[in-house]
């Protein structure tokens, strides 16, 4: 080995690695797939050794490959830490926080939450990552992220904001055109919004003593925004948030006992990052406009 191969090659091999395919790992970094190839070609290259075996199927990682991925990962997450107790130390509130929430709080409930916080802090810039899978802030996948399941990594700050209320929800438009479900048996005779892999309105359903199939559901999507504008726009019976549904004009909440658990909000960062003042401000700004929303205070859109 001629010398110490570049972070930035180990980076695209751990990558490649986790992903699967160089396509997968330069999506994760946000990088052109010819890039990770030739990162990968120069580690290879620079260490003296094979990595990965190419086939018509994409890239076998060899034995070797396999052994290295726990040092380079403990590599990468000191690396991570390093840089998180740097920004732990800075003071000024200038530079980017990145927060990652659901794609339903993301695109309904924080633009006029983020809308304040810019015109109370317009020197931080902010990227907002929508997602209803798990980003990892140990990895720096986002400084700040809002979590509807309580966060157990001893390395975070955690503090859970309260409980938002899921209720069964139709537009009046609907309900004029098919009429008011009073019941939990009138419910189940509607058009009813659902999911299309997930099978969790059908388990819950079974709890009440109810047997419900996916021919139940006409309208069935795994995406959820999408799901919610099928809701606004009546085509028939689905299941949101209380606060939510309150504040969107047309939507009516059905005062039907479904005993569906409500979901919890916890904000969640760093305990590194805590320390930061441009953390700390967007951290417990976001606290204070969340609070609102969960009681009900935000005013309709």
């Amino acid at each position: 080995m001629n010398r110490e191969p570049d972070w930035a090659l180990w980076r695209s091999f751990a990558a490649v690695l986790a992903q699967g395919s160089l396509s997968a790992a330069a999506r994760q970094l946000g990088l052109s797939q010819p890039t990770i190839g030739r990162h990968v070609e120069a580690l290879e290259a620079q260490l003296g050794v094979t990595l990965f075996e190419r086939a018509l199927t994409g890239l076998k990682p060899t034995p070797l490959a396999l052994r290295l991925h726990d040092p380079v990962q403990a590599a990468q997450a000191a690396l991570n830490q390093a840089v998180m107790t740097a920004e732990g130390a800075q003071q000024e509130a200038t530079g980017t926080v990145r927060i990652t929430a659901s794609t339903m709080i993301s695109n309904y409930v924080l633009p006029e939450i983020l809308a304040a916080i810019r015109r109370l802090h317009p020197h931080i810039a902010l990227e907002i990552v929508p997602s209803d899978s798990a980003e990892n802030l140990l990895m720096r996948e986002a400084d700040i992220a809002l979590r509807m399941f309580r966060p157990t990594q001893l390395e975070l700050v955690t503090r859970h904001l309260g409980d938002i209320p899921l209720v069964p929800v139709a537009h009046s438009d609907y309900l004029a055109r098919r009429g008011r479900p009073e019941t939990l048996e009138d419910l189940w005779s509607h058009d009813l919004l659902g999911f299309d892999r997930s099978d969790a309105i059908i388990a819950h359903a079974s709890t009440l003593g109810h047997r419900l199939t996916r021919d139940h559901f006409p309208l069935r999507s795994d995406d959820q925004p999408l799901l919610w504008e099928l809701l606004k726009a009546g085509l028939g019976i689905g299941f949101a948030q209380a606060n939510l549904a309150r504040r969107t004009p047309g939507l009516v909440i059905l005062p039907i006992a479904l005993g569906i658990p409500p979901l919890p909000l916890w904000l969640t960062t760093h305990r590194e990052l805590f320390t930061s003042h441009r953390i700390r401000v967007i951290y417990d700004a976001l606290a204070q406009g969340l609070l609102a929303y969960i009681k009900g205070h935000t005013s309709p859109r």
